[in-house]
């Protein structure tokens, strides 16, 4: 036999053995593409869990966080207008101060300019007549050469003082027709910005206004709103108590012989000193009508229960906020679902709270007097528009603010 032909059944089984090998290889390249596909549909799903996440940090932050910064950048806007506004007012009185100094000067510059004539036609008159030499050498006399020589000197110096406050005058006239100008320029753009900042703000309020429309409209806004403003109030409830906590720490204790505070309820106080014997008659904190009462409301569209713990003064925006008795400021600043809040210690574990303030007139750690303004009413934080939110506490726990206010004629 052949060397080839003994290589043959060799060659058979070389290759009977590579087929399996190369049915291996196709089976594990399958499986591979298989855990790749796999491994990218998972990763799909990890960037969509993701992006869930993020939509639900987004919900977490809720309406009230958007209400808020809405709030925060339409009160910048608006400050930056009044710092516009009062920068353009000042502008016009400038204005104004210059146009009556160029009046001025122009009225004197006249008088100069008339002056300086009457003296060139003289002088023109005696250039006619040969000049000054013939007046000075005529006559004998020199007493009265002298004096002609006298009289023409002085009017030589008034003539140079002329000039002198004739260039004086045109210069300040020029001076202020230039500052003048810079004004009505500066003028023309702190308008533009002013309108800029307008048109931003009017912006900021209208999307606002897109929200509040919502919360009073649709139903899933509202239930929303309801809950983050029930939490809120259990937020400031809680941030009242740390306040009152680390006041009790800071002051002195009392006497081991005085008798501890009764504990108070939701609605009642306890007769006493300094506000606890105001009841019914306290100075409003601001002048307006009571449209939000204490207590249990129920919404007419839908139907939810809240409960408020202050009330709501419908109250014209920028009137002025005042303290109803005398007290330390304990906090002033933005709080979640009231917008701008001052909080006043009145001593004997009693304070009161004023929110939706726009401009804080006080700062922590003030003291102030029974009727001093504290700020301005505003729209911070609230849904029904510019009011005053008031609320009055004991022990943290808040009392009905229309027991404590003193009866309206």
């Amino acid at each position: 036999m052949s060397r080839a032909v003994r290589s043959v059944p060799i060659l058979l089984l070389t290759l009977a053995a590579a087929l399996p090998a190369a049915g291996q290889t196709k089976k594990d390249g399958g499986e591979l593409g298989d855990k790749e596909h796999a491994l990218q549909q998972t990763q799909k799903r990890l960037k969509e869990e993701r992006a869930k996440a993020a939509d639900a940090r987004k919900r977490e932050a809720g309406l009230l966080a958007e209400l808020e910064a809405i709030d925060r950048r339409l009160s910048e806007k608006r400050k930056q207008v009044a710092v516009l506004d009062g920068r353009i007012q000042r502008s016009q009185v400038e204005m104004k101060d210059l146009q009556q100094d160029i009046a001025r000067l122009e009225s004197q510059r006249e008088g100069q300019e008339e002056a300086m004539a009457q003296r060139l036609r003289a002088m023109y008159r005696l250039q006619v007549q040969g000049g000054a030499l013939p007046v000075l050498l005529s006559g004998d006399d020199p007493v009265a050469q002298a004096v002609r020589l006298r009289h023409l000197a002085t009017l030589a110096t008034v003539d140079a003082r002329v000039i002198r406050e004739y260039r004086v005058t045109s210069e300040g006239l020029a001076d202020r027709k230039s500052r003048l100008e810079a004004r009505r320029k500066e003028m023309s753009a702190l308008r533009t910005e002013a309108e800029s900042e307008r048109t931003e703000a009017d912006q900021e309020a209208a999307r606002r206004r897109v929200l509040l429309g919502r919360v009073k409209d649709e139903r899933v806004y509202h239930d929303r709103m309801v809950g983050e403003l029930s939490e809120a109030t259990r937020r400031l409830e809680a941030f009242v108590r740390d306040l009152q906590e680390r006041r009790r720490v800071a002051k002195v204790p009392p006497p081991a012989t005085s008798k501890p505070p009764k504990a108070a309820v939701p609605g009642e106080s306890i007769p006493g000193v300094g506000l606890g014997a105001m009841r019914g008659r306290l100075a409003w904190p601001a002048e307006g009508r009571v449209v939000e009462e204490y207590g249990t409301r129920v919404n007419p569209r839908f139907g939810t229960k809240t409960f408020r713990n202050g009330i709501d003064i419908d109250a014209s925006e920028g009137s002025n906020v005042h303290a109803v008795y005398p007290g330390h400021v304990l906090y002033t600043g933005f709080f979640r679902g009231y917008g701008n809040l001052i909080i006043v210690d009145h001593g004997s574990e009693y304070y009161t709270l004023y929110a939706h303030v726009a401009d804080i007139k006080v700062a922590e750690g003030d003291d102030v007097k029974q009727g001093q303004v504290i700020g301005t009413v505003g729209d911070t934080g609230s849904l029904q528009g510019p009011r005053l939110y008031f609320e009055v506490r004991y022990q943290g726990k808040p009392q009905d603010p229309a027991q404590w206010l003193r009866p309206r004629g």
